[in-house]
């Protein structure tokens, strides 16, 4: 009988054997974990609608397609029957949702902000990778879309939603875009800010929003951080140094912004549309012609030339 030695190779020789054979996918075989992957962001390609609450429906309906011109494409109802919301629609990708659920004249008048993403699983299983509370799964939508919500350090409900076809708007694509809007895009959305580092983590190291502007009131003092969306030009503007405001206060600081390519003929517009006691338009701090408006329930909704026509104050504004 011979030496098995002299039969086989040694330990290491044959380790170093199925290194050569073996592909590098299959060293898990031999006792090595690969690393796990890490989960990207899917793209946030903009606004996709902001949500509002009325106590007058009537008058919110008059507001929003009598003076501004958009057309209401469909509703949700409650089990029982009720109106839960409405749309007014501005173009294909983007809302205005309107709830009849303000029930005390103090109630804050902003639901939620929602941005429309390319692929909500993904944004959704990103997100909780970093540590943000999100749903176990996706809910289910009485729209027909996928989507879910969170909420930001400062307590907003943030939803990030993508469109899916055979879903109530997607079935409307291309409808209920009517000459008389006012507007065809949704440039911005604005909410108040306590704690900018804390948005800033989120919305910037987490999300991916970029900062391209900030101005306020005087030159050396920031009131507004404007943060645009990773993959579109839309953004959502931090509104900063409001401490304990008034319903009037909370509805100008909690706003929309819809894009005219002239502030001036949209004023005339209006005018001709019945709209009384607006002041008229004026450029703002950033440079560009802007027109204050408010809707029913006193939330501001601004119309906004997309380029300054005077030098942006206190920081250059990036393209």
């Amino acid at each position: 009988m011979s030496d098995s030695s002299t039969m086989r190779p040694s330990i290491p020789v044959f380790v170093a054997f199925l290194l050569i054979l073996a592909p590098l996918g299959s060293l898990v075989a031999i006792g090595q974990t690969p690393a796990p992957q890490a989960i990207t962001r899917p793209p946030i390609v903009g606004v996709a609608h902001i949500g509002l609450r009325t106590d007058d429906m009537v008058a919110a309906r008059k507001f929003y397609t009598g003076l501004l011109g958009f057309q209401e494409p469909f509703s949700l109802n409650k089990p029982d029957g009720n109106l839960m919301l409405t749309y007014f629609k501005i173009n294909d990708h983007q809302y205005i949702e309107v709830f009849p659920e303000l029930k005390d004249p103090n109630q804050d008048r902003l639901s939620h902000i929602s941005f429309e993403t390319t692929d909500a699983e993904e944004l959704r299983a990103y997100l909780a990778s970093k540590g943000v509370k999100v749903p176990a799964k996706l809910p289910s939508r009485l729209d027909g879309n996928l989507g879910f919500d969170v909420t930001d350090p400062e307590g907003h409900d943030v939803e990030f939603m993508q469109y899916i076809p055979g879903s109530l708007h997607e079935k409307q694509f291309g409808k209920y875009l009517p000459d008389s809007r006012i507007s065809q895009h949704m440039i911005h959305v604005g909410f108040t800010v306590q704690d900018r580092e804390a948005e800033d983590h989120f919305y910037r190291d987490i999300l991916g929003f970029k900062q391209f502007w900030h101005g306020g009131m005087t030159d050396n003092k920031t009131d507004w951080v404007d943060m645009r969306v990773p993959e579109g030009t839309d953004w959502l503007e931090y509104m900063l140094n409001v401490h304990d405001p008034t319903p009037r206060t909370l509805g100008v600081m909690h706003h929309m912004a819809l894009g005219t390519p002239n502030v001036d003929t949209s004023y005339k517009e209006l005018l001709k549309r019945g709209l009384k006691g607006s002041e008229p338009p004026k450029i703002g701090r950033d440079g560009k012609w802007q027109l204050n408006l408010y809707d029913p329930n006193l939330t501001r909704v601004e119309l906004m030339e997309p380029k300054p026509v005077q030098k942006p104050c206190c920081s250059p504004m990036e393209q």
